[in-house]
């Protein structure tokens, strides 16, 4: 990763994590990700703009397997998301041979620019929803 990226990375992840993110999570129709924290076990609830197709549900990763959430995904694929306030459990995946920019088409625009705008290493996910 180039300095720059890397700058970027920092700057970035830690307004989300500071800022934005707290936020996002307290509104009601945000849809959620939740995963198993890799080292303490937890819970999980990362804000992210994906799609429900059929029993599948699409987002892209701005920072690849850098992303917290995707690594806590190699530990446990075992999620919730949460979709117009209610709670879907799934299995996820990191799928690397999908292109992750034609999926941003088919994704919500708002978040799909933002994730164009500052992701460095993007990465399509798939959830595998159970129900």
């Amino acid at each position: 990763m180039s300095r720059y990226h890397e700058m970027k990375f920092r700057a970035v992840t830690t307004f989300q994590r500071r800022i934005g993110n707290p936020v996002l999570r307290r509104l009601p129709n945000q849809t959620l990700l939740e995963t198993t924290g890799r080292t303490s076990g937890l819970p999980r609830r990362t804000p992210v703009g994906g799609r429900r197709v059929g029993k599948e549900f699409w987002l892209v990763s701005e920072y690849g397997e850098k992303s917290q959430y995707v690594r806590n995904i190699r530990a446990n694929p075992e999620v919730r998301v949460r979709i117009r306030g209610r709670w879907h459990a799934g299995t996820a995946h990191p799928v690397p041979q999908d292109d992750p920019h034609a999926r941003l088409r088919t994704l919500p625009r708002l978040n799909s620019a933002a994730v164009r705008a500052l992701g460095t290493d993007l990465l399509s996910v798939r959830v595998d929803l159970s129900g």
